[in-house]
């Protein structure tokens, strides 16, 4: 599954004083070691590379919604994988510096304290994580982004991006006709470049990690080992889940509520990079070379690239993805913030919705059906602004992704790359549907014995 690049692994090991290269490795939604493209160049072209990652002052502030950015849920999964990841690099004698603070300022004074002018990450294409970029180079750093969070590499798709189609499925089909693929995933590092040495410990002393864990109930129960956030734990379960029969009746299960079987769960450890797609990819065709290609199996390629499509979608539009408007005409929606705190807190007295609600606030997990269904009837039934519920999405969800987030919210409220004016779902409908029998209320408290659908 995994290509080995012993070339560049030796360029890592050779090299020469009279070119010596101090620099910075800033980790960022890259949290793993095995195809991290950009941590590959850095070991390449560095001397002497300075890991670090930093936990953003900012996760504890207020949004203009007023809740924190960061829940606990969502913090304490991270963790899960910042320390995986400082574990893995501790394996082949590194070691990962882990800062509290404003990112910027502290990579300012880390490549200050190291005697680096460089500084190497992964390319998020959202406005928040380019402007750090800018600041950065602003402040007369070299930055040496890598983009590397998609399965296909935008060099590689079969038109411009300022040509990206509008629509998924053109955008599918236009793929799917030139025959693009995803390039190999790279091997883990062998060995790391030496780190420099701090005379005294660098940065304020690390906040405690968050001690939560989702409920015994949950879909994805990150306390336990098998869904630990960190990429050890992220390989096990791929390999467990190509291995078992679950692909071939993913479309058929996919729907469903509860469970860690329903779907492939890959999306926590994607969100924080401790998995790369182009990894699950590679799974994926082994998976079909042994046991057959099947309707499910493609299902699984097919969200892959709808993954991919929304950050074309925001290389290509930037900051109109977050603005009231997105790509409509339709203007600043409106808001109702009781209805809002009530949707949040699952008190809206709709069952099946605030079943959903209930979950995500106790879980830091929803499956997408019920995503659908509770931003549907927020924009739809409770005339809300979606840039709220895409807030609460970002501070509650462990699997929370800044262009996959904001490219559903906007599919829904009818405001981003579709020519549909939104997508409301019935949440009756969606009930009787997807939950008959009303397990999966009666299980979040929504729904009194006698109700069932």
């Amino acid at each position: 599954m995994v290509s080995v690049n012993r070339r560049a692994t030796a360029e890592c090991c050779d090299a020469t004083a009279q070119h010596m290269t101090a620099a910075v490795y800033w980790f960022r939604n890259d949290l793993r070691l095995t195809d991290n493209p950009a941590l590959d160049r850095a070991c390449r072209e560095a001397d002497e590379l300075t890991l670090v990652y930093v936990r953003n002052a900012d996760e504890a502030t207020s949004t203009r919604w007023n809740f924190p950015r960061w829940s606990s849920l969502r913090r304490g999964f991270r963790d899960g994988a910042v320390d995986g990841l400082a574990g893995a690099i501790a394996e082949k004698g590194g070691s990962l510096l882990q800062v509290d603070g404003a990112a910027v300022t502290v990579l300012i004074d880390l490549a200050g304290s190291v005697g680096a002018r460089r500084v190497y990450c992964e390319d998020i294409p959202a406005p928040y994580e380019r402007a750090e970029l800018q600041a950065l180079m602003a402040a007369g750093l070299e930055v040496r982004p890598t983009w590397q969070s998609t399965m296909i590499h935008p060099h590689d798709l079969p038109f411009d991006i300022d040509r990206l189609p509008q629509v998924f499925t053109a955008f599918r089909q236009a793929v799917e006709r030139a025959g693009v693929l995803p390039q190999q995933p790279l091997a883990a590092p062998f060995v790391l470049p030496r780190a420099p040495a701090f005379s005294e410990p660098f940065g304020p002393p690390r906040m405690p990690a968050s001690p939560d864990v989702p409920s015994d109930t949950a879909s994805f129960p990150f306390g336990d080992p098998r869904f630990y956030g960190a990429e050890s734990a992220a390989l096990v379960h791929l390999t467990r889940y190509f291995r078992s029969g679950l692909p071939a009746t993913y479309k058929a299960s996919r729907n469903g509520l509860t469970g860690t079987d329903y779907s492939t769960k890959f999306s926590p450890w994607l969100a924080t990079g401790a998995l790369s797609p182009r990894t699950v990819f590679a799974a994926l065709r082994s998976h079909e070379a042994e046991f057959g290609a099947s309707d499910g199996s493609y299902w699984i390629w097919f969200e892959l690239l709808w993954r991919d499509f929304f950050r074309f979608c925001s290389q290509r539009h930037g900051a109109r993805l977050f603005s009231a408007e997105g790509l409509s005409k339709l203007g600043v929606p409106a808001h109702d913030p009781e209805a809002f705190l009530r949707w949040c807190n699952g008190t809206t007295g709709q069952p099946f919705v605030d079943a959903g609600m209930r979950e995500l606030m106790a879980t830091g997990y929803l499956s997408n059906r019920l995503r659908q269904v509770v931003a549907s009837y927020l924009v739809h039934d409770l005339a809300c602004d979606w840039r709220a519920g895409a807030a609460w999405f970002e501070s509650r969800l462990i699997d929370y992704d800044v262009c996959s987030n904001h490219g559903n919210w906007l599919y829904i409220a009818g405001r981003g790359a579709d020519p549909r004016q939104g997508r409301r779902f019935d949440p009756d409908q969606q009930a009787a549907a997807y939950d008959r029998d009303g397990a999966y209320r009666t299980l979040w408290g929504t729904l009194r014995q006698g109700e069932a659908s």
